[in-house]
Formats: structure tokens, C-alpha cells, sequence
């Protein structure tokens, strides 16, 4: 039978995909409790009546880097006078209006395919799919589920590696009505749902139609919780990672909750383990204060878990394997040119939610990797190398970009607002000079076994990246999740998803960076690194976007008139367009409509000009956005996910009585 446990529920999201997907985080007081100065402190220190004058040339100076690249002048916003142009080329299509259709529904002129769903085959001997009928070994062959983060690399003759992670599992929806059990699973469910986490690796190639079509090859891969992973990095063989499966803390187990991602210049995939602590149960057990600190940090506290996984399987009991949870929370690299690798997590990079991580070569050679914690009032990262890239995707080429992961800075971000605290009052009305804006740095927290943060050791800093980034006073945001270098332009671009506690009480009030109070519907922060450089340890920054409904005050289109954008509610994935535009995928939209995918160019008259591409079916998210000159993809996940299998409230992409199932979705222009 099913049989769902009570638990509190708020927002846009099904109580099912809350549940599942993040154990339910946004019904937990949010993990940092720290009292380390946020914003409001930092500008009032900073615009003291002696500090004003000096702060005011620094902002002047930063103004004056972002009005360089954008051609406008100094002395005034002038977004602000823009008015509609022609559209630029990328964002030529007729927008979507906001729909609940059980459908991903597309512009005039444009056709779409499934490229791969759940269940599909992915390595040989895989066989047909069969929900009534599911099992492990089968699973371990087929697409997994709720497919989040899509990439793409160049296989030559208009043939592609796709690679997908596989964020989560549903029981209550993978399995035929009354024959799951929430309260009560059996065995052969969680072995069911190890295998459906993970990755997928399969061989696309264009189809006749237009769009991407799978082909059967020897690259047909899946990764799963049962799927060797190599500990790498500083923190590899410390002894906060060892086990007792494992005692040289150097080989783990499985990946899971892996959210967004990012392509290498060298040819891998990078992947974040995102909600790992909804995995692990009864934290309740733990009695040394230090150990119960740190667990509550990552969110972790208890008993019993939702999925019930550690009556099977002993590693996801904390009281019997207390360090098993250090093993999750890191940036996972995987090589999809070699199906015999065996992939890696790597500790330089930190350890926390992470959504994503993607890379950008600074100009001395250095490989950085940019990563938010998608956790209300959690912070953004960047780590840079020590060594330097080689160019090429040889095998040489991989190995050794791959090591330059594992030497090197993480840093933590601290903004600060070049407007008067007055002016910042929580409401998203921009500030007298017209933007919200201001300059930044990077705080150092650790490089090879030095810890740059008092009280912490270089393994603790690894480890528990969290409490580290507390202690230096980093700047608390509203949920940093994918963030990404423009191509074009070299600037970075962060969505910051939503924060409903920012500015309650005993919360931190807004500030410039996250200008709103109850932050129902995000925003888009842009940053350009001083003098271009991806290693500076300065910068500064502007809010691109404040999403929302375009008819309420408390939203702003980058200057564009907001008679002419599409409503963008809770932006989550970012991508760019060979062109730089910039393309946004939504997660929870706050403003009655389906989720969906939408453009927004970064440059000129038609700077912030929102235009939504496309919606995603009925209880769905829009993930893994991959945006070329002839086609786009998306990952559709959880469709259906607000409703039950007696009830069903999605039958995409099948029709009729199907079961729904997680999709990848490529889209191209008719007449190819």
C-alpha cells in the first residue's frame, strides 16, 4: 500500500518532490545559524560617514569595469532608458505564454522528440522497461530517474556523449499503486532506487526529424550507488572519511543527489551531490557535540530517514558508520571517452549541497571552477589550481587537467553593496543610482594542507567547508545554485533560486545582493572578475534580474520595459547560447504557471528582455538546459510528481494511462 509520512509543506513544489527530493528543507529552520556578519553590517561599516567618500570611488571604479563592457557610460544607469530593438540573434522566436499543460509546449515554428526516458536502455543487455515488472539488475542497464543536469561532448560526425545525472528517486511514483510502502519498503525497492541514482552516459547522434536520437555503442554507461568512486585530493585518507568498508578513506561507494554539472574544456563532466544528508539516519544518536554540530550544519538530524535505506544496507546509519555521510557533498568527476574509469570525487573542492560546478581558464593558465550551496543562506565558492591546463581532450589531456583538481585555492565570496543601507529596505526597489550593484572578494579558506581559517585544519576546512566559510564571515544568499562563465563575454552569471525566510524574524534582513524580503521568486547575479581575470581575488557585480511577476514593483528586467518580458519565477540552471545570451531553466514557479525555459540577452538595447521558450509538463521541473545553433535540450523531471498512481496528474511524454516518466527533450526549428 502507499503510505506517505506526515511532514509540513510550503510553496510551488509538490509536498511529494519536496519530500523526496530535499528531505523536505524548506520545512527545517535553514542550516546556518552562524552569526557571522551579512550584509546589512558589512555596507553600514562600509558607508560609514568616514568610509563613504573611499567606498564611493571603489563603486565608481567597479561601475566603471561593467559600463566598459557593456558600452554605456558611467554617470547614469542607462538601462534604464532602453526600449525595445530587434531581436538579437538566438532569441528570435515567438515566447510561450504561461500554460499547466500536461505537455512541453514549444514556439510556432519549432518541433520536438524524447530523446531517452526513464527506463530506457542504456548499456547492451539492458531489457525492454517495465514498471509492474522492475528490477535492480534491470535498472542497474536502463536510464535512471529524475534526470537533472544534461552535457553534451563532441564525438565527431554530428555524434555527441550525453551524460545525465540522475538526482533522485520517487518511490511513491516509480512503483505500481499499493505495492510500495513507505513507512515499510522492502529490499528490493531501495536496491531498485540505488540504481536508478547516479549518471547515465549514452552515444546521440541528429536524427532524421532534427533533434538527437540515442545509439546503441560501447560508451553506454551507468553509474550508480554501487559504482567505485576514487577519493582524491587533500582530504583523501583523513580520517573523517574513513569507514569500516573502507579504513584508507579513500574509496567510496556510489554518487547521489547529483543536481546540475558542467562540461570540462578537457572533455569530462563534473557533477555536484547536492541533498545528500536526507539519506542518512539517526544523527539523533549522536552524543559528541562537536559531531552534532557539524551534522546539523549539512542539515543532517533525526532518525529514521524517508527512504528507510539503512535497514538494508548499514553505511546509511549514522550510529553505525558515523563518517560515511563525510563521503558525500563533493564535486564528482567522471570521464565518459573511457568506460572503464573509474570516477572521482574531488576534496579540494569543498564539501557542501553543491549544485554545480563549472570551470573557466584564467589568464596565466589556471584552471577555476566556480560552485554555489544551494541552501537558503548558504554561500558561492570558486577554487583555483595551482598548475595550468593543457589544452586537448587526449587521454594525456584529461588525466592531467583532471590532477589539476586536486591542487590548488578554494575561496569563499563576501559582497558588498555600493548603496546606503537606508536604501536597501527589503521591498526590491532598486537604490537611487539605479541598480543594485556593488564590489567583491574572494576569502581564502584552504590550498594543499594550509588552512587559511583560525581553528580549522586544512582537513576540517575540506570536510566541513560550511562551518570554515562561517568563520570568515562569507556572505549569506539566497540559495546559490548553478553559476556559470559566459563564453562570449567572460562574465559569471548565478541564479539564486528563491528565500522565503530572508528578512523574518531573527533571519538576516535584505541587503543589496539579495534585495528582497520573503524571496519568493530569485534572481540572476552577474559578476565580472577585476580586470577579466577568473583568478583575481576581487571583483564586482550587479544583479541582472529580480524574477517575478513583470505588473509588481519588486521585479527588474536589467533596464528592459517590463510590459514586454515573460513572468520568470525561481530561476535554477543557466546556460549560454553560442551567441552569450543567456537561458534560464525554473524550478517552482511561484506564479501559477508550469515551469519552463526561457532567453535573455545579456548585451545591448535588448539587454534583460525575458522571453520564455518553453514550458515543461504538469508537476515538472525544467533541468539541464544545452542550448546550440541548431538545437535545444532539456531534462524534464519529476513530471506528474503532485499527484499519486491511483491519481495520476501527469501521463507525459506517453499519453493515454502511462505511467510519467522523467524525459530528456530535444527541440529544433521545423524545416531543418
Amino acid at each position: 500500500m502507499l503510505s506517505l509520512p506526515l511532514f509540513v509543506h510550503s510553496g510551488a513544489r509538490a509536498a511529494t518532490t519536496c519530500l523526496y527530493r530535499c528531505g523536505n528543507a524548506c520545512a527545517h529552520e535553514a542550516p546556518n545559524t552562524s552569526d557571522n556578519e551579512y550584509f546589512g553590517e558589512v555596507a553600514k561599516n562600509v558607508l560609514s560617514r568616514r568610509g563613504v567618500f573611499k567606498a564611493g570611488a571603489v563603486m565608481a571604479a567597479a561601475a566603471g569595469g561593467f559600463a566598459a563592457l557593456a558600452g554605456t557610460a558611467t554617470a547614469a544607469p542607462a538601462a534604464l532608458s532602453k526600449r525595445p530593438g530587434r531581436p538579437v540573434p538566438g532569441t528570435d522566436f515567438e515566447p510561450v505564454a504561461p500554460n499547466t499543460a500536461d505537455a512541453v509546449v514549444i514556439p510556432r515554428g519549432y518541433e520536438q522528440d524524447v530523446v531517452i526516458r526513464w527506463g530506457d536502455a542504456v548499456e547492451y543487455g539492458a531489457p525492454k522497461f517495465d514498471p509492474a515488472k522492475q528490477t535492480a539488475a534491470a535498472q542497474a542497464k536502463q536510464f535512471g530517474y529524475n534526470n537533472d543536469f544534461v552535457g553534451l561532448i563532441d564525438n565527431g560526425h554530428d555524434s555527441w556523449l550525453m551524460v545525465v545525472n540522475h538526482e533522485y528517486t520517487t518511490e511513491t511514483q516509480m512503483f505500481p499503486a499499493g505495492t510500495y510502502d513507505a513507512n515499510n519498503p522492502a529490499r528490493e525497492h531501495a536496491e531498485i532506487a540505488w540504481a536508478a541514482h547516479g549518471l547515465s552516459v549514452v552515444q546521440v547522434r541528429r536524427s532524421r526529424k532534427g533533434g538527437l536520437e540515442v545509439v546503441p555503442s560501447r560508451y553506454g554507461r551507468r553509474i550508480t550507488l554501487n559504482t567505485e568512486f576514487e577519493v582524491r585530493g587533500p582530504a583523501a585518507g583523513s580520517k573523517y572519511l574513513k569507514t569500516s568498508a573502507d579504513p584508507s578513506g579513500r574509496r567510496v561507494f556510489g554518487t547521489q543527489n547529483n543536481c546540475s554539472g558542467g562540461v570540462t574544456p578537457w572533455g569530462t563532466v563534473l557533477s555536484g551531490e547536492e541533498n545528500f544528508n536526507q539519506y542518512f539516519a539517526n544523527a539523533n544518536t549522536v552524543t559528541d557535540p562537536a559531531v552534532a554540530q557539524r551534522l546539523a550544519r549539512y542539515g543532517i538530524s533525526g532518525g529514521a530517514s524517508t527512504r528507510k535505506w539503512e535497514r538494508f544496507d548499514q553505511r546509511w546509519d549514522i550510529a553505525a558508520e558515523p563518517n560515511e555521510v563525510n563521503r558525500f557533498g563533493w564535486v564528482v568527476e567522471i570521464d565518459p571517452n573511457d568506460p572503464a574509469s573509474t570516477p572521482v570525487k574531488h576534496t579540494a573542492l569543498g564539501r557542501f549541497k553543491h549544485e554545480a560546478a563549472n570551470i573557466a581558464i584564467a589568464r596565466d593558465g589556471r584552471v577555476v571552477v566556480y560552485m554555489g550551496d544551494d541552501e537558503r543562506f548558504d554561500y558561492i565558492y570558486k577554487f583555483v589550481s595551482s598548475g595550468k591546463y593543457k589544452k586537448g581532450t587526449s587521454a594525456f589531456a584529461r588525466r592531467h587537467n583532471s590532477s589539476l583538481l586536486d591542487d590548488g585555492t578554494l575561496y569563499v565570496a563576501r559582497f558588498t553593496g555600493d548603496s546606503p543601507a537606508g536604501e536597501i529596505d527589503g521591498s526590491g526597489k532598486l537604490p537611487a543610482d539605479g541598480e543594485f550593484d556593488g564590489t567583491g572578494q574572494w576569502i581564502p579558506l584552504a590550498s594543499g594542507n594550509k588552512s587559511f581559517v583560525d581553528g580549522f585544519s586544512a582537513e576540517e576546512v575540506y570536510v566541513f567547508t560550511r562551518l570554515a566559510a562561517d568563520k570568515v564571515g562569507a556572505t549569506k544568499m539566497d540559495r546559490p545554485e548553478d553559476i556559470e562563465p559566459n563564453p562570449v563575454n567572460g562574465r559569471v552569471y548565478a541564479a539564486l533560486t528563491n528565500n522565503t525566510n530572508r528578512g523574518a524574524a531573527g533571519k538576516p534582513a535584505a541587503d543589496e545582493a539579495n534585495p528582497r524580503t520573503n524571496n519568493k521568486n530569485g534572481h540572476i547575479l552577474e559578476w565580472e572578475e577585476d580586470r577579466g581575470d577568473a583568478a583575481s581575488p576581487k571583483f564586482s557585480w550587479r544583479l541582472l534580474l529580480v524574477c517575478g511577476d513583470p505588473a509588481t514593483a519588486d521585479t527588474y528586467f536589467g533596464g528592459f520595459p517590463k510590459d514586454q518580458v515573460s513572468p520568470i519565477s525561481c530561476p535554477d540552471n543557466v546556460a549560454f547560447d553560442p551567441y552569450g545570451n543567456l537561458w534560464i531553466s525554473t524550478d517552482g514557479n511561484e506564479l501559477g504557471s508550469n515551469d519552463g525555459l526561457f532567453s535573455v540577452p545579456v548585451e545591448g538595447p535588448e539587454r534583460g528582455h525575458v522571453k520564455q521558450f518553453l514550458t515543461v509538463p504538469v508537476g515538472a521541473e525544467t533541468c539541464g538546459p544545452v542550448i546550440t545553433s541548431d538545437f535545444v535540450l532539456v531534462a524534464v523531471q519529476h513530471p506528474g510528481e503532485d499527484g499519486t498512481p491511483t491519481a495520476p496528474t501527469s501521463h507525459w511524454p506517453d499519453g493515454g494511462t502511462s505511467i510519467a516518466r522523467p524525459a530528456i527533450v530535444s527541440v529544433w526549428k521545423s524545416g531543418r
